[in-house]
């Protein structure tokens, strides 16, 4: 599934690093949500009540069979679990600046330090088992994060400063022990609440990071009707909280192993929502019918991502790092890879011109990163002791059936044989990638994670020390087991600093992403994004840009869904 490291999800942790072209992009604003609190409706997609009716079938290459597992704090597979099954407290809009969709609470308060949040949960909300929803099970689902860190995906108990989480009649409150705004995009959109009554027994209580969930309960507009390795059936929830909502009956979701059999089903109508590079998209896609439509917003970014534990005695160097980010033409990589629909990446780690006052492009030019340097680039390489006598082999991990990924991997591996380095591709299934990646098996990983609504929301993931572990143990976002405290002291003191000054914190840690090269940017991650209208509408769009649009993004996904209707379901 693409995008599956948001992992975070952050997430993939999101999470698997995915941005763009085929439309334009508009800029992302800043904040998670600058308002002291929200009531806003849901947007996009239509506001009139629709007949129930129809079925969408989503093309997303996983690179795997489907394990029938639904566990939303397991960032392998809870890509098919939150916003399907699972729900947040509040949707937060990467693509409008931040702004705030009320779900499981109709509305938040922060305190006038931003040290603590109060939400206000949704009354008459019931589980799919038709059990009631209440604030014990938010507090439950928080506690246990606390209890379980592996179930704390964005580190909030260790990272974020959260204190305590509690509840009193429909109210709950979260306490930080300093200002923690930012954290919001990751505490009230990226948790999806779980029920207390399922997960306080039996396995779930004993195991729940790694508890299967086979059979999911949840608030969500789903629920699991069946699910084999090749396709999982989705059926609206009846006991939904949304008045009508969701209009399609019925979600397809086929297994893929590879790009190729999914861009058929699309072309042809087969599958009416994509989430996959396809080549050549307007005469393979676009000409095939006017109801194929695509959008590509840029958003993240798709890195090498260098082992830097010690044990791995080339990538840890950096001597070995800065040799390979001089060698790379990247826009050769973003041209021959990816046909240009994803723009070239920067060492910066700054997505532009999405984030473009973040982006410090004196700084990039200073150290040479924004052109190749092959002689940059051989001189580095015999500093680490590397010689055509004694050369440099690295093996890089990727997922089957990424064609994308391939092509843009095969033009990496001819322009390292240049300096010297002899990359040797490695295809995986995605459960055998996950784990590799996630335990740092590796020397060289080709990943993306998900963005927020600043590059401070990626580059904590992929920097900050608390999201790392051991080598052996499973890593929340951080798999390049990168860790410098200075770095972390720019992370923690974001929170509390103003609008400026966070430009400024922003560009510092970019500093070491040129300095310390802990990961390596190929090109610009975008929502791949291909939609079929012949039925289906209520479709995001970039004139109508109410959710991420890639059936990967969580839990953006929910969004849609709940939006979509079917027009022959309306006669």
């Amino acid at each position: 599934m693409r995008g599956i490291t948001r992992i975070a999800v952050a997430a993939l942790a999101v999470g698997a690093l995915t941005a763009g072209c085929g439309g334009g992009d508009k800029p992302i604003g800043d904040a998670a949500s600058s308002n002291p609190s929200s009531s806003a409706s849901s947007g996009g997609g239509g506001t009139g009540q629709y007949k129930k009716g129809g079925t969408v079938t989503i093309a997303n290459v996983g690179g795997q069979t489907w394990p029938c597992q639904f566990n939303p704090f397991n960032p392998a597979v809870n890509q098919v679990a939150l916003g399907f099954v699972y729900e947040p407290l509040t949707f937060v809009n990467v693509l409008k600046a931040g702004a705030t969709t009320p779900m499981l609470a109709t509305g938040f308060a922060w305190s006038p330090k931003k040290d603590s949040i109060v939400f206000t949960i949704r009354d008459g909300v019931k589980w799919s088992d038709g059990q009631p929803f209440s604030a014990d099970d938010v507090v439950y689902t928080f506690t246990r994060m606390k209890e379980q860190p592996a179930l704390d995906l964005y580190s909030l108990w260790t990272g974020a400063g959260l204190t305590s989480v509690t509840a009193a009649g429909n109210k709950v409150t979260l306490k930080f022990k300093a200002a923690a705004e930012p954290y919001f995009f990751n505490f009230a959109n990226q948790v999806g609440i779980v029920p207390k009554h399922i997960w306080s027994t039996g396995e779930a209580a004993s195991k729940p990071a790694t508890w299967t969930n086979t059979k999911p309960i949840g608030t969500g507009p789903f629920t699991v009707e069946s699910c084999t390795g090749n396709n999982i059936s989705y059926v609206a929830n009846g006991n939904y909280w949304q008045p009508g909502k969701p209009y399609v009956e019925k979600v397809q979701y086929p297994a893929y192993l590879d790009n190729n059999p999914a861009n058929l089903d699309l072309a042809s109508g087969k599958a009416q929502w994509g989430g996959q590079y396809i080549p050549n998209i307007d005469n393979f896609y676009k000409s095939k019918s006017p109801e194929n439509n695509y959008w590509f917003p840029p958003t993240a970014n798709v890195a090498l991502v260098p082992n830097n534990d010690p044990s791995r005695p080339a990538t840890s160097k950096l001597e070995v790092r800065q040799a390979i980010a001089y060698a790379l033409d990247r826009e050769q990589i973003s041209k021959i890879g990816e046909s240009g629909y994803q723009p070239a990446a920067n060492q910066t780690g700054v997505v532009t011109p999405t984030f473009d006052k973040y982006f410090d492009k004196d700084a990039l030019t200073a150290a040479g990163y924004d052109k190749p340097n092959l002689d940059k680039a051989k001189q580095l390489l015999q500093t680490a002791g590397y010689s055509e006598s004694n050369p440099l082999k690295l093996n890089v991990i990727t997922v089957t059936g990424y064609t994308d990924w391939d092509a843009s991997l095969a033009v990496v591996k001819q322009q390292l044989a240049k300096v010297g380095i002899e990359l040797t591709v490695q295809d995986l299934q995605q459960q055998s990638y996950n784990q590799k990646l996630y335990t740092g098996d590796y020397d060289l990983a080709y990943s993306s994670l998900s963005g927020g609504p600043t590059p401070y929301y990626e580059l904590r993931q992929l920097l900050y020390s608390k999201n790392t572990a051991p080598i052996g143990k499973q890593a929340n976002s951080n798999y390049s087991r990168y860790q410098n405290p200075e770095v972390d002291k720019l992370f923690d003191q974001y929170a509390a600093a103003d609008p400026d000054t966070q430009v400024k914190l922003i560009k510092q840690i970019s500093s070491y992403m040129i300095k310390d090269v802990p990961l390596i940017p190929t090109t610009e991650s975008v929502d791949w994004y291909q939609y079929n209208t012949k039925d289906l509408e209520g479709w995001p769009t970039q004139d109508d840009p109410y959710a991420q649009p890639a059936p990967y993004n969580i839990p953006d996904v929910g969004q849609v869904l709940t939006n979509l209707y079917s027009k022959s379901a309306q006669k």
